[in-house]
């Protein structure tokens, strides 16, 4: 038998893919499956970025990088984050990544360690509290509620701040409840963190330039007292539909710019050449196909949301950012699990757990509307017939 090291119990996995994996074993059988599960663009990039990507390839860009990333790509970031932010950071502190997770798992191996505590979001995207507990750090979790508009409360947060706490993650618009914090409520929290100088900040802004109904994302690095401890994410994957590039980035505090590269190095050395070149092209060349993805994603949630709505025992609110809906499942009498497994089984439903973000989650569903509207109301009327028919709500209500 081997034995491996304890870490390895802690690690967790990334439930959308286990109910894809699922979902893709069940079509293999001959069911039809709506996919909402995971969560994916479904547009294609931008053509002028696979053309460059393409040209990059035959002018015999095949061989390795730096690891931080070639330097165009790190100055059209740079450039990026000032045009749409006001920001102005160095090419230097950005460093390409192949995904934002590595961002999250670099950041948590620098900050944590046993006796160390990091706080994250909860209900939250999986890979925070997995990489936490993986460094034998204690995650700490910080609510979002649904009567708060799955926002964090500031002083709640502060408030959970120890001698111990190393590192806090946020993450706006957030996956997967779609939550936007105000503007007011980070200003709170960047003031409250100035009585906590050695407390890092990593900021997931992924899901930046995915918002609806004039809400407004903050970019952490505008707070000019916090920009040496705070680590932003950010890249590709959601805003060009390029989550198969593996393309992502991390600007870092100066003093963390060697260690982050030292990682780097160690894990996997750069990221693929003539994805970067496309990256740049995604930054500095039109950007009419955003805006029309951001805008069919509008259509889609303000379907979703009124289909919800519509079925007894479920409620959900209108998400600020991101692409995804997370009904609150309490009226039907299922667990989170259950009504996930339910819906994937019986409706062709594909769809993920509440609980699979943590503690905080159970009671609701999360649903990617990036899929097609017409699937999309298939996938209502699926579920609406699922939990009518097999008579969940009654069964709850008598519980």
């Amino acid at each position: 038998m081997l034995e491996l090291a304890e870490r390895m119990s802690r690690l967790g996995t990334d439930s959308a893919f286990e109910v894809l994996s699922k979902a893709k074993a069940l079509e293999a059988k001959g069911r039809s499956i709506i996919h909402l599960g995971i969560g994916q663009p479904d547009f294609p990039p931008p053509g002028h970025v696979i053309e460059a990507a393409c040209k990059a390839m035959r002018d015999g860009h095949n061989g390795y990088t730096p690891s931080a990333g070639i330097l165009p790509l790190r100055e059209a970031v740079a450039a990026d984050l000032y045009r749409r932010h006001k920001v102005t950071v160095s090419p230097e502190a950005v460093q390409v990544t192949p995904g934002g997770k590595v961002v999250i798992l670099f950041a948590t191996l620098m900050f944590g360690e046993p006796g160390a505590e990091i706080l994250y979001p909860n209900p939250g995207f999986f890979t925070y509290e997995s990489a936490i507990a993986f460094t034998g750090a204690k995650p700490v979790a910080y609510p979002l509620r649904e009567e708060n508009r799955f926002s964090f409360d500031a002083e709640d947060v502060l408030a959970r701040i120890t001698p111990r706490t190393r590192l806090l993650i946020i993450n706006s618009p957030a996956n997967p409840t779609g939550g936007v914090v105000p503007k007011a409520e980070m200003d709170k929290l960047a003031a409250g963190l100035a009585k906590f100088p050695k407390v890092a900040v990593l900021s997931d802004e992924i899901y930046s330039r995915i918002l609806y109904d004039g809400c407004e994302h903050v970019c952490m690095l505008g707070y000019e007292h916090l920009r040496d401890r705070v680590i932003l994410l950010d890249g590709w994957s959601k805003t060009y539909a390029m989550t198969g590039w593996r393309l992502g980035y991390g600007v870092w505090p100066k003093a963390l710019i060697p260690k982050a590269d030292g990682l780097a190095i160690n894990c996997h050395s750069c990221v693929n050449a003539a994805a970067q070149y496309g990256g740049i092209a995604a930054l500095e060349g039109p950007q009419d196909s955003v805006a029309a993805m951001v805008a069919e994603f509008d259509r889609r949630r303000t379907t979703i949301v009124a289909g919800i709505n519509r079925i007894p025992g479920l409620r959900c609110l209108a998400p600020g950012g991101a692409f995804y809906v997370f009904p609150n499942i309490g009226g039907t009498g299922l667990g989170s699990r259950e009504i996930e497994a339910k819906l994937l089984n019986e409706a062709g439903v594909a769809a993920v757990s509440g609980a699979s973000f943590g503690a905080f989650g159970e009671g609701y569903l999360r649903l990617s509307y990036a899929n097609s509207l017409d699937n999309i109301e298939e996938a209502l009327r699926r579920i609406a017939a699922c939990l009518e028919t097999k008579g969940s709500l009654a069964a709850g209500a008598t519980a």
